[in-house]
C-alpha cells in the first residue's frame, strides 16, 4: 500500500498541480473517513498514513479524470463562489472568481439604491443564474432585496433551486430565455451571458461545460445584444444593468449600451485587472 505522500506524489508526477491532488484525495477521503475533519492540513498530518486500497484506487480513477480536462468542480460536485459553497455538476457552467466583480458591483448599486429609496423594496434579477451562483450570493449578502433568476434551461433551474434549498435563501426562479417570463420591473439586472465566438480556439479545452452557456454568434455578442434591446421594459427609473463579458469586449459593449440609450457607462475589472463588466443607468427614458 502506499502512503498518503506516494500517493500525491504519484499525481503530481502524472501532471496534476499540487492543489488540485490535494483536493481530490480529500474528496476520496470522504467515504472512508467519516466525521474527520478533512483539509488540506490534515493531510500533511497525515501524509506517512497508508492509504487503503479502495481509496487509493477512487483516487487515482478521479487523477485520471482530471488529467484527462474534467473540471474538478464537476469531479468533487462542489465549487466556492464568493463565500458559498455551491453544487455544480455539468449541466452548469462553473462559477468563476472573475464573477465576483459583477457581484460586488451589484450589490454596491443596490447599497445606493437603498440609501436613497428609504422604505421602498428592491428588485434584482439575474439573466441565466446557471448554478445561481450570482443571485444567492446577492441574496445572501442582502437579504432584504428580492431575487429573481431566470435561466432557459430546467436542469439549471434544478441545481440552482437546490442550492438555494441548502443555503437557506428564498428567490424566485424563471424558466425562459432572457426576459421571456419577466413580468417586473428591477432596480438592478445583472447577467453574465454567453459571450465567446463561436470560432474561438480556446472551446475545445471548455468541452465538459454547456457550449449553449458559453458561445454567443460570431463576435460572441448575440446575447448581450439581446439582453440590452430588452432592458427598456424592465429596469426602474435610475436602475443599474450589469454585464459581465471578455476581456477583450469592453468597448464594444460600452458602445451598445450608449446606443440603447444607458447613461453613466462604467466598468469593472477582474482580478487579472482585465475590463471584465461594463454597466449603465437607465434614467427613465425609453432606451429601446
Amino acid at each position: 500500500m502506499l502512503t498518503i505522500a506516494d500517493s500525491l506524489s504519484k499525481a503530481r508526477t502524472a501532471g496534476l498541480d499540487r492543489l488540485d491532488a490535494d483536493l481530490l484525495l480529500l474528496h476520496a477521503l470522504e467515504a472512508a473517513l467519516p466525521g474527520q475533519n478533512l483539509r488540506r492540513s490534515w493531510l500533511l498530518a497525515h501524509d506517512g498514513d497508508l492509504l487503503p486500497p479502495a481509496v487509493d484506487k477512487h483516487f487515482r480513477q478521479l487523477t485520471q479524470r482530471r488529467c484527462a480536462g474534467e473540471p474538478l468542480a464537476y469531479i468533487v460536485g462542489r465549487k466556492e463562489f464568493f463565500g458559498l459553497d455551491l453544487k455544480v455538476d455539468p449541466r452548469v457552467l462553473v462559477p468563476r472568481p472573475d464573477t465576483e466583480a459583477l457581484v460586488e458591483w451589484a450589490l454596491a448599486c443596490l447599497d445606493e439604491l437603498l440609501l436613497r429609496q428609504s422604505g421602498e423594496a428592491l428588485r434584482l434579477l439575474d439573466l441565466g443564474t446557471g448554478s445561481g451562483a450570482i443571485a444567492l450570493a446577492v441574496k445572501q449578502g442582502r437579504p432584504q432585496v428580492a431575487v429573481d433568476a431566470v435561466d432557459a434551461s430546467a436542469d439549471a433551474l434544478t441545481l440552482a433551486r437546490s442550492n438555494a434549498s441548502e443555503l437557506g435563501l428564498d428567490l424566485q426562479w424563471l424558466q425562459g430565455s432572457w426576459f421571456e417570463p419577466v413580468r417586473q420591473r428591477y432596480q438592478v439586472i445583472v447577467s453574465n451571458p454567453p459571450y465567446i465566438q463561436d470560432d474561438d480556439p480556446h472551446l475545445p479545452d471548455l468541452t465538459y461545460e454547456p457550449i449553449a452557456a458559453l458561445t454567443s454568434g460570431p463576435d460572441g455578442l448575440n446575447d448581450i445584444r439581446q439582453i440590452i434591446a430588452g432592458t427598456a421594459g424592465h429596469l426602474a427609473p435610475g436602475g443599474w444593468l450589469l454585464l459581465e463579458h471578455g476581456f477583450d469586449q469592453g468597448p464594444q459593449v460600452q458602445a451598445l449600451l450608449q446606443a440603447a440609450g444607458l447613461q453613466n457607462i462604467a466598468a469593472r475589472h477582474d482580478l487579472a485587472g482585465h475590463w471584465r463588466c461594463t454597466g449603465g443607468q437607465w434614467n427613465g427614458d425609453d432606451p429601446g
